[in-house]
């Protein structure tokens, strides 16, 4: 069991299983605890983490990476040593290497296809260069397909500064030799260039199916990519258009002068290619091939001592670089092509030799009964293979990428017996109007009814939009403007929206942008502050009236209670429960105690000091009559309050009582026996208990 299963590094990220092992490193899938997500940790490999130049390597690697951050380059989280391990955290993809995709779609791939990988590699190597940094490791291996068709560059295991010290370089030759450039092979310092002679050599591949360079050692290869020229992508494959197949030959051009400058302007001549492609060339429709075993192209080590013996093997006058299809043994059509070249000299020399050799009898025969038992043999396979190929093997699904609607229409042989359903819309880089995806994808085996293909239409080259913002929270709104490298510009203004929200923004939703250019948008404050409402005096106003007024200084009329009153008129304000002067926010709710009219004539008179005690009546004569003293504290109270006194349920009480002048009320009352004494405050009842007259 690998011993980093199950570790916990920097108590955040468990080491889950392996996925992959590079040059110096060996890459896990892992969880980050903290922010519980999966990710993928690459390691440096233990019997390189003593040797201080793969340390340097790989800590340059580390900090090249981190400087980058492109939706086509595999993202990096985090840097770090711990436990003597040096590693580094990265994106996980979802997805196969573009060398997997290729054997698994089976090769040459259509030329609208080529273009769709080559632009998004194009893209991440742009961003790269223009922070001074070359990846020196570009091939199909390092190029991750995603299940969307996009793709995102990895694997910078030799990425370094342009600008850093360039010494080690001058010993060895470091990179994948059959997609190293040149001057990379040399050994000579590299820039840029370097990385599209590479992206170039995989264009040749995916246009073509196969290596523009072969060789029995990886010396071989790279003195080839020095001294001689690939084949025409055409003579491999006629379907290509001219105007591709000399983008391709620019970018492989063995002179770094004599390639493209930089990743943008190989992209604007693909903008060019597409918009008016040289010849309408239809696109290959292959069923997929059967998986092969992908085989790793593996970062080497060229010593320049062996390029230099190399180059003196070839021959030490300097030659026309020779065409490639003559320099490899291999191929079909050369043993006729060398016959052709062959000097008469020769010829005449090598034909006593023939007649010199003689042939064995037994020889002869042995070829013969070969040839009998090959003939059965190959009788056999045929039969065989005639019965399989009868058999039902359901049908390879077409690529329908780079055609229009239209196009099908025209010609429904592209999609053969499958039947074409629109999905969504979006940006590509594919033209708007093309088909920039479809499900299932081109190459799977279908078998039964189901011969839909469900395909995505392109919205033409992705830009950027001003997105919808208005009632969006701002802060959200900003990180999402910052995101697409927009400069936001914040104003505020007090609006009914709730503060910290965007109210309207500049320019208008879905007006197309630049990166760089600046977007405003307006905040809101919130409802802007009223000033303080200072409360009048509505004590003597007739109720209506204070309505009135209550609603033109924006304040709220709360609960109206009636009391008996004399001292006012019916219907007039009595008492309010906010003071006269007091300072409040518009909206605030005053209740108000209206006069009710003077009450009743009551059968006993109350008085505030009467003369004489109030007197309960009783019908028997036996019982004693005496005289008690009922007292109402209203020191607790302020205003006016109304005050009713009962005792054994007559009224002895009932009145309006200003508490800021009068804190106690007190009533003689003269009766006989036990009676019940109830005392009601604002209509409450707030106190009952009995008394006894003696």
């Amino acid at each position: 069991m690998d011993q980093y299963i199950g570790k916990m590094l920097d108590n955040r990220y468990e080491i889950l299983e392996r996925i992959g092992i590079g040059g110096m490193a060996v890459v896990y899938k892992s969880r980050d605890h903290r922010l519980n997500r999966l990710v993928a940790v690459k390691i440096l490999k233990p019997e390189l983490a003593n040797d201080a130049e793969f340390r340097r390597r790989f800590h340059d690697e580390s900090q090249a990476v981190a400087m980058l951050s492109h939706v086509n380059i595999v993202s990096v989280y985090d840097v770090s040593h711990s436990d003597g391990l040096d590693y580094i955290v990265m994106e996980l993809i979802d997805g196969m290497t573009l060398k997997q995709y290729m054997q698994k779609r089976g090769t040459p791939l259509n030329w609208r296809e080529a273009i769709h990988f080559i632009t998004q590699i194009l893209r991440a190597l742009g961003h790269a260069h223009g922070r001074g940094i070359v990846h020196r490791d570009i091939k199909p291996q390092n190029i991750l397909v995603l299940r969307d068709g996009s793709i995102k560059v990895a694997d910078f295991g030799i990425a370094r500064l342009t600008s850093a010290a360039q010494a080690t370089l001058t010993q060895e030759a470091l990179g994948s030799v059959h997609y190293i450039s040149p001057e990379q092979a040399k050994g000579s310092q590299v820039d840029g260039r370097s990385d599209l002679y590479s992206a170039g050599v995989v264009l040749y591949e995916m246009l073509t199916g196969r290596l523009p360079f072969e060789g029995e050692t990886p010396v071989f290869v790279a003195i080839q990519h020095i001294n001689s020229i690939p084949i025409s992508p055409r003579e491999l494959n006629p379907e290509i258009p001219p105007m591709l197949e000399a983008i391709t030959m620019k970018a492989m051009a063995p002179d770094p002068d004599q390639r493209y400058a930089s990743a943008e302007e190989m992209l604007a001549d693909l903008r060019e290619f597409r918009k008016n492609p040289d010849a309408a060339c239809s696109d290959r429709t292959d069923g997929m091939q059967e998986d092969e075993e992908e085989v790793e192209e593996p970062t080497v080590v060229v010593s320049l001592s062996d390029l230099t013996s190399g180059e003196k093997s070839v021959g030490k006058e300097p030659e026309p670089r020779p065409r490639h299809r003559e320099q490899q043994e291999t191929r079909i059509e050369q043993p006729e092509r060398r016959r052709r070249v062959r000097e008469p000299e020769q010829e005449e020399m090598e034909e006593p030799r023939r007649k010199r050799r003689g042939v064995p009898v037994g020889l002869i025969a042995v070829v013969v009964i070969l040839l009998f038992v090959g003939g059965i043999i190959y009788f056999a396979y045929t039969l065989f293979s005639q019965e399989a190929h009868n058999q039902p093997q359901g049908l390879s699904v077409p690529s329908l990428l780079g055609y229009t609607m239209e196009e099908l229409q025209a010609d429904p042989t592209i999609q053969g017996e499958f039947t074409v359903e629109i999905g969504a819309t979006m940006f590509s880089e594919y033209p708007e109007g093309e088909i920039c995806d479809q499900t299932p994808a081109a190459g799977e085996m279908i078998r039964g009814g189901n011969k839909v293909i469900t395909v995505t239409i392109s919205g033409g080259e992705e830009g950027i939009y001003m997105p919808e913002v208005e009632g969006q929270l701002a802060t959200t709104v900003i990180d999402q403007l910052q995101n697409m490298d927009l400069y936001v510009r914040q104003e505020r203004e007090n609006s009914t929206i709730s503060e910290g929200y965007v109210i309207d923004c500049t320019p208008e939703p879905n007006t197309k942008l630049n990166r760089g250019d600046t977007v405003t948008i307006v905040i809101s404050d919130g409802p802007e502050e009223e000033p303080p409402v200072t409360v009048p005096r509505f004590v003597g106003l007739d109720i209506e009236q204070v309505r009135d007024q209550m609603n033109s200084l924006g304040l709220t009329v709360g609960t109206v209670s009636p009391f008996y009153n004399d001292e006012y008129p019916k219907d007039t304000v009595i008492w309010q429960s906010v003071d006269q002067g007091t300072q409040v926010e518009k909206g605030t709710v005053i209740n108000f105690q209206i006069s009710d009219g003077p009450a009743p004539e009551p059968s006993v008179e109350p008085t505030e000091e009467p003369s004489d005690p109030i007197v309960i009546p009783t019908q028997d004569v036996n019982v004693p009559v005496g005289t008690k003293e009922v007292t109402v504290n209203l020191s607790d109270y302020s205003g006016m309050v109304s005050v009713r006194i009962l005792v054994g349920g007559r009224q002895i009480f009932d009145n309006m009582v200003d508490c800021s002048e009068v804190q106690y009320i007190s009533r003689h009352v003269t009766g006989s026996g036990t009676q019940t004494v109830s005392i009601y405050i604002n209509n409450s009842l707030v106190e009952s208990y009995p008394i006894t007259f003696n």
